[in-house]
């Protein structure tokens, strides 16, 4: 039987730029199995979505609740969506960069 996926998007406030939070982040979801993407936002904060079986996308939202060893993590706000099928884990642009995506696979 399949696991029933579940979709959540966090937002992190505190001090998250700067300090490999979206790489940390990127690996942390890939060792669960966990599908979606993370970018910084504009206003300091960062964004992840994190798609896959619901205890490992549990996991993940709660390792943002930490973070990596030099974040501070000040609030997390969740929300609940509907997946979207996505695949791979992947760092996004912020909504002001010009770079590409990075994907692990």
């Amino acid at each position: 039987m399949e696991a029933i996926r579940i979709r959540r998007r966090v937002l992190v406030t505190g001090r998250v730029q700067g300090v490999f939070f979206r790489s940390a982040t990127e690996r942390t979801a890939s060792a669960l199995g966990v599908d979606g993407w993370v970018r910084n936002l504009p206003d300091d904060r960062v964004e992840a979505v994190f798609e896959g079986a619901a205890p490992a996308v549990m996991a993940a939202v709660e390792w943002t609740r930490t973070g990596p060893t030099h974040a501070r993590v000040d609030s997390v706000d969740v929300v609940d969506e509907e997946p979207e099928g996505l695949t791979g884990f992947r760092i996004r642009q912020a909504p002001d960069e010009r770079r590409a995506d990075h994907r692990v696979r």
